[in-house]
């Protein structure tokens, strides 16, 4: 062990520097220097209490060019020790914290400890000599509280003066130097005995030698730093049995954060994060000097460093709450979408932090090129590794080390069968929440060859559930036919406003007072032109003048290759027979409108007046059809469609009774009056070609016209029953986040056998679990139009999460049990809500609320909430 002198040998300035080194270096050490957190935990209950002392630059001029002139020509490292008021046994300050502390003391400490804990590699004091140096300090006495300490190239070799540089850098964070050894006393009562004594004031350097333990790379990973090495380390200690070892700190880290105006989604995520156990132990260590400030991806390390500083801040005993302006500023320097004071999402925070602390602390320099191979038939296993591998090497941190897992995507190409499979990492899992609240919708079915009646149904949707699911309702309430698919369509102002065909959009878009309408078409025209009829006939009412009125339902139909202006009149035709008076006046007139049709799902099926798709052929004469019976099924004449192929005597005054004119295509304009007898009506069909209709008035009184003008709404929300309530268990959303499902259209996969992107199947299964593993409940859903939040209840296991079940890899892992420590919790709605934070606090061995500014203890049975937002489990 190195020899350390003691106050006792006090020297001039004047005294040359390594005569007095070698006097000092004459007697035994006996002080050494050890980080201030690791030794409150493990020194002895009765040992001496410290005086703290707060360390700050000695002055220097303020201008920067003096500074650098004065610091060339007094290269000595000189701090300003102020000491605190009194002692204290067990408290800490904010930044770096250090204790001088007697061997004997510490060497009891560490035979204590690796007893204790039953180290698997026996740590004695003298062991780790070689990891630690020697320093010598020149103290003096500037006032009564006050001492000047100089670190001096020429008292000490070149690369510990440079280490202490690092130890005792004020720039960076506050620095606070314990005293338990009492060497500090004994230097001040000997300058205030030579003072009595001796008239001369002149300053008198005491040399003290300590042996430095507080950047040994041995010690700090067993005392707190990161030991990827020694499994027997401290670090790796039950956190339980870790911090049991100090018993009175028990009221640190319950330090709340000032709220600085909508902050309270920040707060929560760092009170979150802050009571990690690994990463309390890392900031509240030597972290400092893993900053990779040349990260292209990082934020040269400031990010961290307002981290860490803010993290020490809230492991103090200190019960006075902080106010995170440093740390804001930082925030919303790097990240302008946090900047301001509106209210945002925590869990968006959570990932930049995670992100940008990985970044900031990643010890991988140049990153290297490491290209994917595909897996071509190998073992899962070996693909596996392979992948980890390469994200390893370019990837280094505590944040990956405690936060990264890795999950296996296997996607399935639905024509050909291929299969590719990736193995990437994630650093928290965004679990969808399945919702059993309940939408009812009302939607209006049409046929679209005028083979039935239209009938409303109400559907039962997930309140939440998307366009796909309100299509298979739909289809089951309506009898749809296998080889007939639905066009769901939104109309307004008696013209489709909009069709409804993408399956993945929300349900949530339609509101209450729309109205939907959904049209019957084979699946063999589902790629073909249709035509859009709307209408407008003449209403007698209580004028002289009859005015004309737009009907609100459109009626829709496949259209033939080559269209004109009979082959139109022949389909709007085929499209009103189930409206005619003339047949089965009694059952569609009156109330036989489309309320009265109207059947609950969940009541069983409506009444129609047709369950199967009919392949109705509508023209008897050839010379009046420009298309083949292969283009479209209009052929045959309307009349046919109920008078089993007879021609209908009241043809030629039916058609009198319409005109017809096309509509721009945005279907507002209205151009030209087509002519029945016009051939070439159009050089080209487009996809959509819609057409207003005039009815005279004697139309009016053939038809059942109240059918085509009232088109009930949608339904407004129906919500489960009162009293039961909108829950589902943890397993089940990570049940819904690993089942397979259909990519979407915007995320298509390119197929390397097809040769073209398909909507291939994907399939999630967790494969590498994490020590800390975040789970991220997506209540939250935004659209172009909406935002919605889930206020369904998760019932989350507290004790033990067993994902074993979900884990693909069956090779020895460890262990896939999981207890719950910290959760970041929403209240109210997206328009006004308040993030808290309900935190198992270690030392307190129980659950406490962390509202902003107030700390409050809490039963572990109220953290249970439908609040819930963002968990944090640790693995048992």
């Amino acid at each position: 062990m190195a020899t350390a002198a003691t106050a006792s040998h006090p020297a001039s300035a004047s005294t040359s520097g390594r005569g007095a080194l070698a006097a000092a270096c004459s007697s035994p050490a006996a002080v050494c220097l050890v980080p201030f957190r690791w030794w409150a935990r493990v020194r002895e209950e009765e040992a001496a209490g410290g005086v703290r002392y707060a360390a700050t630059a000695a002055a220097s001029p303020s201008y920067y060019g003096l500074r650098l002139l004065h610091s060339f020509l007094h290269p000595d490292l000189v701090l300003r020790l102020e000491r605190g008021d009194g002692r204290a046994g067990g408290t800490g300050a904010g930044g770096r914290s250090y204790a001088l502390v007697p061997a004997d003391e510490l060497s009891r400490a560490l035979a204590r400890q690796n007893s204790g804990f039953g180290l698997q590699n026996k740590h004695s004091f003298a062991g780790d000599s070689a990891g630690a140096y020697p320093l010598v300090l020149r103290i003096s006495v500037r006032e009564t509280s006050i001492l000047t300490l100089k670190i001096s190239k020429k008292d000490n070799p070149v690369e510990n003066y440079k280490r202490a540089n690092k130890i005792f850098n004020v720039d960076s964070q506050p620095v606070h130097v314990w005293d338990f050894s009492g060497q500090t006393n004994l230097i001040l009562m000997n300058e205030w005995n030579r003072l009595h004594h001796d008239c001369c004031h002149a300053d008198q350097e005491n040399l003290l030698e300590v042996q430095v333990y507080a950047m040994s790379d041995s010690l700090t990973s067993k005392i707190g730093g990161t030991n990827k090495e020694s499994p027997g380390g401290v670090n790796d200690l039950n956190a339980d049995s870790y911090y049991r070892s100090f018993g009175r700190a028990g009221s640190m880290g319950l330090i709340g954060l000032e709220n600085l105006g909508n902050t309270c989604f920040m707060n929560s995520s760092i009170q979150c994060l802050a009571h990690t156990p690994k990463l309390v132990d890392y900031f509240l260590g030597d972290y400092a000097r893993n900053i990779n400030r040349t990260n292209p991806l990082g934020l040269n390390g400031e990010l961290a460093l307002a981290f860490g500083e803010l993290l020490r801040s809230l492991w103090t005993t200190d019960r006075k709450p902080v106010a995170p302006h440093h740390f804001k500023e930082k925030i919303a320097c790097f990240a302008p979408q946090f900047s301001g004071f509106n209210q945002h999402d925590s869990q968006e925070l959570l990932a930049f932090l995670l992100d940008g602390l990985h970044e900031d602390l990643n010890q991988v320099k140049c990153k290297p090129y490491e290209e994917a191979k595909d897996a071509s038939g190998r073992p899962d296993e070996e693909v596996a590794d392979e992948y980890w591998s390469n994200h390893l090497a370019r990837n280094d941190s505590v944040i990956v080390d405690t936060c990264h897992g890795q999950y296996k995507s296997m996607l399935t190409c639905p024509t050909c069968s291929k299969k590719s499979v990736t193995f990437d990492p994630f650093m928290y899992l965004s679990l969808p929440v399945p919702s059993m609240a309940k939408r009812a919708m009302t939607v209006t079915v049409f046929s679209t060859d005028g083979s039935r009646e239209p009938c409303s149904y109400d559907v039962s949707v997930p309140k939440f559930g998307t366009l796909s699911d309100l299509v298979q309702a739909l289809s089951i309430a309506c009898l749809l036919g296998d080889d007939e698919i639905l066009l769901v369509a939104e109309v307004y102002n008696n013209c489709i406003l909009r069709y409804l065909e993408e399956p993945s959009d929300s349900v949530s878009l339609l509101r209450d007072g729309d109205k939907l309408a959904a049209y019957r078409l084979p699946k063999k025209y589902e790629k073909s032109p249709l035509v859009i009829f709307t209408h407008q006939h003449f209403d007698d009412g209580d004028n002289v003048t009859p005015q004309k009125k737009e009907f609100e339902a459109p009626l829709l139909a496949a259209l033939p290759e080559r269209v004109n202006g009979l082959s139109l009149q022949n389909i709007y035709l085929k499209l009103l027979n189930p409206f005619q008076l003339s047949k089965g006046a009694s059952s569609l007139n009156g109330s036989a409108g489309f309320n009265g049709d109207s059947a609950d799902l969940m009541d069983g099926m409506p009444s129609d007046s047709g369950s199967n798709f009919q392949d109705i052929q509508l023209d008897d004469d050839p010379r009046n059809s420009n298309c083949s019976t292969n283009d479209c099924e209009i052929t045959n004449a309307p009349g046919e469609l109920y008078d089993g192929g007879k021609a209908d005597p009241n043809k030629e005054r039916r058609v009198e009774d319409f005109e017809f004119y096309l509509k721009s295509e945005r279907g507002d304009v209205q151009q030209q009056k087509i002519e029945i007898n016009e051939l070439d009506l159009l050089e080209t069909i487009p996809s959509r070609l819609h057409v207003n209709v005039h009815w005279q008035q004697n139309a009016s009184r053939q038809y059942a016209a109240s059918m085509l003008n009232n088109l009930p709404e949608i339904h407004k929300l129906e919500l489960t029953p009162k009293g039961t309530e909108d829950s589902i268990a943890l397993h089940g959303c990570l049940e819904a986040f690993l089942k397979e499902e259909p990519l979407g259209p915007e995320d298509m996969w390119y197929c390397p056998c097809c040769k073209k992107h398909q909507q291939a199947m994907k399939k999630l299964d967790l494969w590498r679990l994490p020590e800390v593993l975040v789970i991220h409940l997506k209540r939250f859903s935004y659209t172009q139009f909406t935002r919605n939040k889930l206020e369904t209840f998760v019932d989350f296991p507290t004790t033990d999460l067993d994902l074993s079940s979900y884990v693909a890899d069956k090779s020895e892992q460890p262990s896939s049990h999981y207890r719950l420590y910290a959760i970041s919790n929403h209240y109210g709605n997206m328009g006004g809500g308040h993030y808290t934070a309900s935190i198992y606090h270690e030392e307190g061995k129980g659950w406490y609320k962390f509202d902003d500014d107030c700390v409050t203890p809490i039963s572990e049975d109220s953290i249970k909430t439908p609040a819930a937002y963002v968990l944090f489990y640790r693995r048992q």
